[in-house]
């Protein structure tokens, strides 16, 4: 490698050489090198002398020239400078001038000469400068605008993470719930079968004992009748007839000393299913928690709601209630007839009904028929309303409310359960799907936690035999 001597006016020496190392270091002879250029150039021939005038060098380091790595120094930084310039400044695109001028008329920025030119000669123009900065105060709204846009963006996304995170959550809630219920069945079936088993063992253990008995009489009977005939033959030798009479009856096998294979068989999956009635229960609607305000407490059977007055970490997904404190039932309805009983107990506050499903649950709107609500209502104790319709009064307080739904007829209709009195009516043509509304209301110093319920219905078994 041949070392280049360093000379400002000739640019020093290879860019690349000055811009990495930047030590220049100069020899007795006054000729000054790049040092890491100039000790490959002595590794390469062998001997320490000027690469320019060959003089022999005497020392393996020679010093710095303090000199020329100032001029080095300033010269990069004018060279960093002088690019970071021309990356930041605007050059025209036709004439390759600087952009210093704003066109007005056509919203262009221009050089010197663009101004000039047939185009812009006539139009008004401004300091480029001055024109950014107007642009920059049109551009406020717009920039507002999408920083409004990224703020919901980002709640949205949060929303989503939440949303995700609460998926998981009801995942493994719910395939807990799932396992145990399915223990619960699993553990009836199991006892269920021993039952059967030690049935059919008690039977088996009965009619073997018996079985046995019998062969010890019959075993007896055989030993007798094995003597008479001994004694007969003798007798039939000396012609004795006295012992001719045979007092023993003939043997018989018993009756019914089989297993009864058809009493354990017979029908046993249906009379097993029908034994587990008595274990399980039904109710015509259940609740939907995706619809529940976050204070809401459900049971994990979905038929009990009561408000725990602490938020749940759940998403403000749209179908969820806030602030008003509701839950839907989990499936609505679009035609025939439907009913379901509510326990309100002794609650002081309560709401049940009926709901459209388009009803604004983001929102405190009232709570009439023409708003898409069909409901009754209790207010400090005592204070019956069919709500946005008029005040009720009832000769007994109600424990359980009967809700009827005839979609097709256009009534909602509420009954007192332990008598059936009808409490009140509504009438209306639906036209769009309908959900069972409850809602425990808020608690009135602790006095409202009290649930409401859903009712189960019995469930019954008739079998009807095809002619």
């Amino acid at each position: 490698m041949e070392a280049k001597a360093l000379i400002p006016e000739d640019d020093l020496c290879c860019s690349v050489c000055c811009d990495i190392f930047k030590e220049p270091v100069v020899l007795k002879c006054s000729h000054s090198f790049c040092r890491v250029c100039l000790q490959q150039c002595w590794q390469e021939k062998g001997s320490r002398e000027c690469p320019i005038c060959r003089r022999k060098v005497s020392v393996d380091d020679p010093p710095l020239n303090l000199a020329l790595k100032n001029i080095v120094e300033s010269y990069l930084k004018q060279k960093t400078e002088r690019e970071t310039t021309d990356k930041t400044e605007a050059r025209c695109s036709l004439h390759g001038e600087k952009v210093v001028l704003f066109c007005e008329h056509d919203k262009e920025p221009l050089c010197f000469i663009c101004q000039t030119s047939r185009k812009h000669r006539n139009h008004p123009v401004c300091p480029v400068e001055e024109a950014a900065l107007e642009l920059k105060e049109e551009l406020k709204p717009a920039l507002n605008l999408v920083k409004e846009k990224l703020k919901k963006f980002t709640e949205v996304e949060q929303g989503c993470k939440k949303t995700a995170e609460h998926i998981r959550s009801q995942a493994q809630h719910t395939e807990r719930q799932i396992k145990a219920e399915f223990e619960k069945l699993h553990q009836f079936l199991r006892e269920e079968e021993e039952a059967r088993l030690a049935e059919l063992k008690e039977e088996e253990e009965q009619k073997s004992w018996i079985m046995e008995e019998k062969l010890e009489h019959i075993s007896g009977d055989i030993s007798t009748l094995t003597d008479k005939i001994t004694a007969l033959e003798t007798a039939m030798e000396t012609e004795d007839t006295s012992i001719l009479k045979c007092t023993l009856q003939d043997p018989e096998l018993l009756s019914g000393a089989l297993i009864d294979v058809a009493k354990h068989l017979g029908n046993l999956t249906f009379r097993v299913w029908a034994k587990m009635l008595g274990m399980v229960q039904y109710t015509p609607v259940t609740m939907d928690p995706n619809t529940a305000r976050a204070d809401l407490s459900l049971s994990d059977d979905l038929t009990t709601v009561r408000d725990t007055d602490t938020a749940q970490n759940c998403p403000d997904n749209p179908e969820r209630f806030m602030p008003c404190v509701s839950v839907l039932g989990s499936e609505g309805f679009t035609s025939g007839k439907h009913s379901w009983e509510v326990k309100v107990g002794n609650k002081p506050k309560w709401t049940i009904g009926v709901a459209k499903e388009s009803i604004n649950r983001k929102g405190n709107e009232p709570v009439s028929p023409e708003d898409g609500y069909w409901l009754i209502m209790l207010r400090n104790g005592d204070e019956y309303r069919a709500a946005g319709v008029t005040d009720l009064t009832l000769e007994r307080k109600p424990q359980s409310i009967r809700v009827q739904l005839d979609y097709d007829g256009g009534e909602v209709s509420f009954f007192n359960s332990s008598d059936m009195s009808l409490i009140y009516t509504f009438k209306h043509t639906f036209t769009e799907r309908v959900f069972p509304l409850f809602s425990p209301c808020v608690r009135d110093d602790g006095r409202n936690d009290e649930p409401l319920t859903i009712c189960p219905v019995k469930v019954s078994v008739t079998v009807t035999s095809s002619q």
